[in-house]
């Protein structure tokens, strides 16, 4: 009898899997289709989405050995153990992961040569991210969980990678220029803006604050996020 269940199981799993994959594949492809000066390598692309899937387990293995040393530092359940748990440890680090991953593949990359390409690149590092994050969700709790986060969690990745990218790009325009002190300020901000956005966003969606507060901050940095990607594909210039 369990052989006439596995087709049906197959095409279950299959149905959860593209469930999780397509909305990270689709904003992949509209940030792709933005860049007006000249389209990144396929290879560097497909480089930097692996290294975002590296980036969920690097980031999972700091998770647990902050969280472990988190509880024995502070009861659960506290507003302080709250904030430092999706501030300090999910955000910092999950953001964290991927910044130093964009960063050692990118870092004067001869690719790397319109302000826009920092954009494309933190994207694709964070839908990497995401869509590793979405398989492992979906896979565990099923589609009713893939539907909720196509429409927050992994565009939420993905506007965290726009403000990531774009921060990014500032630090690389200046420093190849004379502006050294500039360069750091950015490069921080490519870290720290992200982070606390993000921080911002487990924490509201975990608390038991109104839920219109958790779509009124979605809604913000959606909006945000779009207009930063429309304003940033028109005005590219190379650097």
């Amino acid at each position: 009898m369990i052989y006439f269940f596995l087709p049906a199981m197959a095409s279950y799993n299959f149905i959860l899997i593209a469930a999780a994959v397509i909305p990270a594949v689709f904003l992949m492809m509209k940030v792709y289709r933005s860049d007006r000066l000249e389209k990144e390598s396929h290879s560097i692309l497909l480089s930097l989405v692996l290294l975002g899937v590296l980036s969920s387990f690097i980031a999972m293995i700091a998770e647990r050995l902050s969280c472990a040393a988190l509880d024995r530092l502070l009861p659960r359940g506290g507003r302080l153990y709250d904030v430092i748990l999706y501030f300090g440890v999910v955000a910092f680090e999950e953001e964290g992961a991927k910044y130093l991953l964009l960063r050692r593949r990118t870092r004067r990359s001869a690719e790397f040569n319109c302000r826009y390409d920092g954009v494309v690149y933190a994207v694709f590092v964070s839908l990497g991210f995401a869509l590793a994050e979405n398989v492992g969700y979906v896979t565990s709790y099923g589609f009713r969980t893939a539907l909720i986060r196509a429409v927050t969690a992994i565009p939420g990745h993905a506007c965290f990678g726009v403000f990531m990218g774009a921060f990014y790009a500032l630090a690389e325009k200046s420093s190849r220029g004379a502006r050294g002190g500039s360069s750091a300020v950015f490069t921080a901000l490519a870290l720290v803006f992200p982070a606390l956005l993000h921080g911002a966003y487990d924490y509201v969606a975990s608390s038991s604050a109104s839920v219109w507060y958790f779509v009124a901050l979605i809604a913000a940095i959606f909006a945000s996020a779009y207009a930063l990607v429309g304003r940033m594909s028109e005005n590219d210039v190379y650097i």
